[in-house]
């Protein structure tokens, strides 16, 4: 059976990054007789373009939560030669792309305990996600339950933290929600934690009489190289595999 191909129009851009060259885009779908998107927090679409004769296609992590609407958002960097990043970077507002979806696995489990979200770079779109849907600021009631969130989010340089004004407003509104940040080149002026995710998860672990083996999940999205650290690192502690969601982007 063919995929249903969807149409969506670009709103809105913001840039996360000017050094990074990273974009925040706003999409509103527009399909004859839907009235709200439906996805679930941390999956991705499948957008699709032509390079002259032949069909693109390129995954990308929804950065938003489902908001009852038609709108969804991304996050991505322009990548040098990379097609799809320099044709999505180079839209202007009002221009249309197509996409199917939504697809993945990379989502919230049920029943919800406390979590770690761990994430590099642009991995931070669908932790965005799950925390726009977790904990809402347009006064919509809290879906998290009560439990222990924690957003463990490394880069390299201070401007690389992307949506940290939303994350620091979450954060302000609701004592369940830990945002950690760590950078692994900071400036010397840098306060806040240094290093690799992994050293702020350990800590996390460490501050748990369980060491979180029998009591949370971990999402992680990054690089590979990341992830498996991260990977080892649970396991080190005795997690088992089914505690770990992943998703890889290289």
């Amino acid at each position: 059976m063919a995929r249903e191909i969807y149409t969506a129009r670009l709103r809105k851009t913001v840039v996360l990054s000017e050094k990074n060259q990273c974009k925040h885009f706003e999409f509103e779908v527009e399909h004859p007789g839907m009235e709200k998107f439906d996805f679930a927090p941390g999956q991705f679409l499948s957008l699709l373009a032509k390079n002259g004769e032949k069909q693109m296609t390129r995954a990308y992590s929804i950065a938003s939560g489902p908001r009852g609407d038609l709108h969804f958002d991304l996050c991505l960097n322009r990548v040098e030669g990379g097609f799809f990043s320099n044709y999505l970077c180079d839209m202007e507002h009002g221009n249309i792309v197509h996409f199917h979806g939504p697809h993945g696995h990379f989502v919230l489990r049920n029943p919800l305990r406390d979590s770690i979200f761990i994430a590099t770079g642009t991995g931070i779109a669908p932790m965005r996600g799950f925390l726009e849907w977790l904990f809402p600021l347009d006064g919509r009631p809290p879906r998290h339950d009560g439990r222990q969130i924690y957003l463990v989010y490394g880069t390299r340089y201070p401007t690389e933290l992307y949506y940290r004004d939303f994350f620091d407003a979450v954060a302000q509104q609701y004592p369940d929600f830990h945002y950690v940040t760590t950078l692994s080149r900071p400036p010397e002026d840098w306060t806040g934690a240094r290093g690799y995710v992994q050293d702020q998860v350990q800590k996390i672990l460490d501050a748990r009489p369980d060491k979180g083996k029998d009591s949370m999940d971990a999402y992680i999205c990054g690089l590979n190289l990341m992830v498996s650290a991260n990977r080892k690192l649970l396991a080190d502690y005795g997690w088992d595999k089914k505690q770990i969601v992943f998703e890889r982007y290289d």
